[in-house]
């Protein structure tokens, strides 16, 4: 009997977490940290497709491209997307094994290039909604658009990957954008929600249930408020209904609620959204917020 599949989707800000300064050690570590409990799901059995958020860092890498612009060529949004996707793909490759073989687990471990196909039409390209980067001194953060994700350009190999009996990261930081123009594939300006993309990516590996990580401990209605509550076992009905009156703000909470309702209404599958300190708790249904058809 085949495992359980299950894809994890990992916040960039568990990359790189508030309050640190973002060094490629800092984030070496907080990987290293992150994939632990990931380790320990495939030691439970699990068969964990993993993948992961970018906001914080192609943000950054963006920012220094536009600063050395008069010293070397500015490379463009989806360019940079690619690289960071390369740069958190081969160290979480590279701590996950090592977390794997102190389970004496021998798993191979890819981060495969994911590219993503988008709408030239989509009306996120007129309303930029994603935040990437650091904050302003104002306290604000660039917004770029956020297009749907529509197709795994490389769902075939990713199914050969996951065939050999990989352990695969795909569609990091969201995916690389892509719109076909006259036939051709070309990149564009923009940042794929990672959520919408981990559900997509569920969807296209035949998962039966999707983990959006963040860190909060959950879905709350009323956040901040003297009202809050948290919503622990939910339909994806009540979460659109909550969504509707205005609950989950697009720049935050709104595209992982998206996701889990969209994977859960076209699967049958469960879905939750909780904290990455609580994965085990969360993949379990103990913790965090349940989706359930």
């Amino acid at each position: 009997m085949a495992a359980p599949r299950v894809v994890v989707a990992l916040g960039g800000n568990a990359i790189a977490p508030r309050g640190t300064a973002g060094t490629a050690a800092e984030q070496t570590a907080s990987m290293a940290v992150a994939v632990e409990p990931v380790a320990d799901l495939v030691a439970a059995g699990l068969d964990v497709v993993l993948t992961h958020g970018n906001g914080p860092q192609v943000g950054n890498l963006l920012e220094k491209n536009e600063l050395a612009a008069d010293v070397v060529p500015a490379m463009p949004l989806d360019w940079c997307v690619a690289q960071v996707q390369a740069t958190i793909g081969f160290t979480i490759v590279t701590k996950l094994g090592e977390a794997l073989a102190r389970r004496r687990i021998a798993r191979p471990v890819v981060a495969i290039i994911s590219r993503v196909l988008v709408d030239a039409d989509d009306a996120a390209f007129a309303n930029p909604t994603k935040p990437i980067g650091r904050r302003r001194p104002d306290g604000t953060r660039r917004l770029v658009p956020s297009p749907a994700p529509l197709e795994l350009l490389d769902a075939e190999v990713l199914a050969m990957m996951l065939d050999a009996g990989a352990l695969v990261v795909a569609a990091g930081g969201g995916g690389i954008p892509m719109v076909r123009r006259q036939g051709e594939l070309v990149g564009v300006g923009a940042v794929i929600d990672k959520d919408r993309a981990a559900g997509l990516l569920a969807t296209t590996v035949g998962a039966s249930r999707l983990v959006v990580l963040t860190d909060v401990e959950g879905v709350a209605l009323d956040l901040g408020t003297p009202a809050q509550r948290w919503l622990r076992r939910v339909m994806p009905g009540e979460l659109r209904r909550h969504q509707g009156a205005g609950q989950f703000p697009e720049g935050s909470m709104g595209p992982k609620v998206d996701a889990v309702a969209a994977f859960v209404e076209q699967t049958g599958g469960t879905a939750a959204i909780g904290s990455l300190a609580e994965l085990g708790a969360v993949v379990s249904g103990e913790r965090g917020t349940q989706v359930e058809p």
